[in-house]
């Protein structure tokens, strides 16, 4: 992480050869297209045989749907320098699966910076798209493939989609990073993640219009700690049983969070289907809620697809610790199981004290199909 803070600044050891887009031909005036140059600039840096960084100075730079792709030639690991304000393309379409930044195929990456990354969803959210009914929008940072990497510092504002989205990578940490968009933007998840693992996220602050953290098929060894979440739908592990064929969930921690006027606090959700599936070994500990819809829910009754009569996704070995706060509804914990997989191994424990708003009673609890 030391290193994150030297990169934040744009300054680079002696041994680090800069690649400054400027150089490249890109224009920080906010209204030019910079998306080549940016490219041109990442791929000098990715084929350059030493140490590099990739540096994005002060100033605002338009970028359409950009591909930052591997394999490279760098001594890892590759350092990209966030200083400046990058704002999205209006009218640029992403290509077929690509969203607006994409890394992929790297091993070994740093982005830091209080740099912005403005997708200007603002420009395509519509009410009638929540719950994906107008198909998925560009995430606006996008990670596949990568492994080894550090996320520092950096803000994102307004995406169009999701603000981080990450698949098939694996020892990732995301710190001190700034999400942001109001409370009604469409399936703009905060921290998605799938089929990924060993991936720690600590001291963010995120608010948006859907999950804060959204945890899904394939995630192993997850982390979020002293992370501010709200608005949103909270922290989630799922949806799961979404697709044919998931692999397992497990390992999931949530622990020392602040969860302010979200939809949902700790929750498990998942669609009824035939797929089975397990999501295991999971902790939400710690945790403060203010003023949260539901506080503590496990949800296999989830959206509109009803493949099967109940869920196959199996959820066992949960523990809720020491959550605390308050409740903006009647009913604190809900326990909606699946009827054919009843949950197995559900613990409440240690001062779980979730209140009611302006109540001196403690809420009720909602239990169905818990074994």
């Amino acid at each position: 992480m030391e290193l994150a803070k030297s990169i934040a600044t744009g300054t680079a050891p002696p041994d680090v050869k800069v690649f400054n887009v400027l150089d490249f031909g890109a224009t920080a005036d906010g209204k030019s297209i910079s998306s080549i140059n940016f490219i041109r600039a990442f791929k000098e840096a990715c084929n350059h045989a030493g140490k590099a960084m990739l540096l994005i100075p002060e100033g605002e730079f338009v970028l359409g749907s950009a591909l930052f792709s591997g394999p490279c030639s760098y001594e890892p690991p590759l350092m990209v320098s966030v200083i400046g304000t990058i704002i999205a393309q209006d009218d640029t379409k992403p290509a077929e699966d690509a969203d607006w930044i994409n890394f992929q195929n790297l091993d070994g990456l740093i982005i830091s910076g209080k740099g912005v990354f403005n997708g200007k969803g603002e420009t395509v959210w519509k009410p009638e798209c929540d719950n994906l009914g107008c198909g998925r929008m560009p995430s606006t940072l996008k990670f596949i493939k990568v492994d080894n990497a550090v996320i520092s510092g950096i803000q994102s504002v307004n995406a169009k989609g999701f603000h981080v989205m990450i698949s098939n990578s694996n020892n990732l940490r995301i710190d001190d990073v700034n999400i942001s968009a109001p409370a009604k933007s469409p399936n703009t998840d905060g921290i998605h993640m799938s089929k990924t693992s060993n991936l720690k996220i600590t001291n963010c602050r995120i608010g948006t219009g859907d999950d804060c953290v959204s945890i899904i098929h394939g995630s192993t060894n997850i982390s979020v700690e002293n992370t501010a979440c709200g608005p949103g739908h909270g922290i989630s592990i799922g949806s799961l049983g979404h697709y044919d064929s998931e692999a397992d969930v497990f390992g999931i921690t949530v622990r020392n969070c602040t969860l302010t006027d979200t939809e949902n606090g700790a929750r498990i959700k998942t669609y009824k289907n035939n797929s089975p599936s397990k999501a295991s070994g999971i902790i939400y500990e710690d945790l403060v809620m203010k003023n949260v819809k539901n506080p503590i829910i496990i949800d296999q009754e989830y959206g509109n697809k009803a493949d099967s009569e109940s869920s196959k996704v199996s959820i066992s070995d949960v523990q809720f610790t020491n959550i605390k706060g308050t409740s903006a509804s009647k009913v604190a914990v809900q326990l909606i199981c699946s009827k054919s997989d009843p949950c197995q191994g559900i613990s409440l424990k240690d001062r779980l004290t979730v209140r009611r708003i302006k109540s001196n009673i403690y809420n009720s609890l909602a239990f169905n199909g818990l074994s």
